[in-house]
């Protein structure tokens, strides 16, 4: 950024411009384009969920699940993988039948 800064002043400089005043121009074009983008970096962070809190959500409800699967006596956690394994047949066995029926 210093070296941006450097560049842009010399460049101003050198359009003929006075030191005093390239020096005021450089410093308002530094500052405004780390202003957006730190604010465009937010918002994208925002827009794609990877702030910390939704980061440190995410980790804690899968600590908690993985730790009430661990708590399961043995034949719950087999019911459920049973349970599982007959929803995916049964979601596989409508989206088959639903592309049989398309033209």
């Amino acid at each position: 950024m210093i070296g941006a800064g450097y560049a842009l002043y010399y460049g101003l400089q050198a359009t003929g411009m006075e030191p005093g005043i390239a020096g005021n121009w450089a410093q308002l074009i530094i500052f405004v384009g780390l202003c957006f983008g730190w604010v465009g970096s937010y918002l994208y962070r925002v827009a794609t969920k990877q702030m910390t809190y939704v980061k440190q959500l995410e980790e804690y409800e899968e600590a908690v699940m993985r730790k009430r699967l661990e708590e399961m006596p043995e034949a719950e956690v087999e019911r459920m993988l049973g349970e599982v394994e007959a929803e995916k047949q049964r979601r596989q066995g409508g989206q088959a039948a639903q592309q049989q029926q398309q033209p």
